[in-house]
């Protein structure tokens, strides 16, 4: 038998539910926000991402899907969402639309990763990008708006985390005091890390493997180091958030592991498992980096996968169930239940009715297990008489009822 490849999953029609569920909260805070779809290509020129997302990070160099295609072109499957949005919206002239711009996306992305819980090589992030402010008070509204799509989702265990790290300027006196710091000890580092040193000392710190990280322990931290345009902008941040009684603690050690992010980022962190839901920040240098006018921008992503397994963990949320079933036996009254099923469907009832010629007590037997609420049934005398019983499956109440989609709508009702 051919199963899937490792690292992918497939969504059943229960945990689709689940699914729809996220994607409909997403879309209904975007819309009142005012943020517009965007659907960009699953793949890229390769270049789009070694320049956007940054040649050091384990992304590129580790886990993106690249081929060449049979133009002898370097392809790469998406890994993220941001860098696709910035080169369509460069592409298309958007900068000419009136600012800020807003855009969300729903998107499929690929790396190739360790597979682990809640982590897969084909993954799905809901994302948003608010391009053209490079105001404080954008960089709130972002976060705002991710946490009112977890609060609508009922994600009460999620914390917020916040960090700055910094701008050019100053990350670059930063990046000198960590490489005196980590210096010494060098040699102990994996050859990543090593190989990061010299071309961006920050990445270092993003290092997963146990040893790095333990030797990451007690680095210096960015805060201290932030300029003091980069300082003003983090307080106002922070002093927003404090308005708007919206919790977050301060974790100097969040860097992101994408380079085109500065000054603001954040994380949202389910407190049980210690796990990402939704991260993000600013990216002020990135459009410039693709060739498009120097415009600031912030923006988050949110995976889909590790919400709907932590939502799995709180709720069920069911299959959608018939409001009515129509049973039948016989011929005619079978062409008869046809129509007046398409008839109720047209009217936005969702009905269902026998199309394997089952036998009368199956039917029932059928409905039951699809958690249909009323059954009608229909033969050869109901069809002469043009009515019918409509039976509550949860009571087992019988009602009379004319034959006709409006009259049973009616009794439903």
């Amino acid at each position: 038998m051919i199963q899937r490849p490792k690292g992918t999953k497939d969504i059943l029609p229960q945990e689709s539910r689940t699914w729809q569920f996220i994607e409909e909260s997403a879309k209904n805070v975007f819309d009142h926000y005012g943020f517009s779809e965007i659907r960009v290509p699953v793949f890229e020129h390769t270049e789009l991402f070694q320049r956007g997302v940054g040649d050091t990070t384990d992304v590129v160099q580790k886990e993106m899907y690249t081929f060449e295609d049979k133009g002898g072109r370097s392809i790469t499957l998406r890994p993220e969402g941001t860098a696709g949005v910035v080169r369509a919206y460069i592409e298309n002239g958007m900068a000419s639309l009136p600012s800020p711009v807003k855009l969300w996306y729903n998107m499929a992305m690929y790396r190739y990763e360790n597979v682990q819980k809640g982590r897969y090589r084909e993954f799905h992030q809901i994302g948003a990008e608010l391009i053209g402010s490079s105001s404080y008070e954008a960089d709130v509204e972002i976060i705002c708006m991710a946490k009112r799509i977890l609060d609508s989702l009922g994600m009460d265990s999620v914390m917020l985390n916040l960090n700055s790290i910094g701008c050019p300027l100053c990350r670059a006196q930063y990046q000198k005091a960590l490489k005196e710091w980590i210096k010494p000890n060098l040699d102990r580092y994996c050859q990543t890390c090593k190989s990061r040193f010299d071309k961006n000392p920050m990445r270092i710190l993003d290092c997963k493997e146990k040893v790095c990280k333990e030797l990451n322990s007690g680095a210096p931290e960015i805060l201290n180091y932030l300029c003091d345009e980069c300082k003003c902008h983090f307080e106002n941040v922070k002093k927003t958030l404090d308005r708007l009684n919206i919790e977050y603690k301060i974790d100097s050690r969040i860097v992101r592991g994408l380079d085109y992010y500065t000054k603001t980022v954040f994380e949202f962190v389910d407190s049980k498992n210690g796990l990402t839901v939704l991260a993000g920040g600013r990216y002020d240098g990135l459009i410039k980096e693709l060739d498009g006018q120097d415009t600031p921008a912030v923006g988050y992503a949110m995976g889909v996968e590790r919400v709907a397994e932590l939502l799995a963990q709180k709720q069920e949320i069911k299959l959608l169930s018939p409001e009515i079933y129509v049973a039948q036996i016989g011929e005619e009254p079978n062409l008869f239940a046809t129509m007046l099923v398409e008839e109720l469907r047209s009217k936005n009832i969702y009905a269902q009715k026998d199309i394997t010629e089952k036998s009368l007590k199956a039917q029932f037997k059928y409905a039951d297990k699809i958690g249909a609420k009323y059954v009608v049934t229909i033969g050869e005398d109901e069809l002469k008489e043009k009515t019918a019983k409509l039976k509550n499956m949860n009571t087992g109440e019988e009602i009379e009822t004319i034959l006709s989609a409006d009259e049973i709508i009616e009794k439903l009702k």
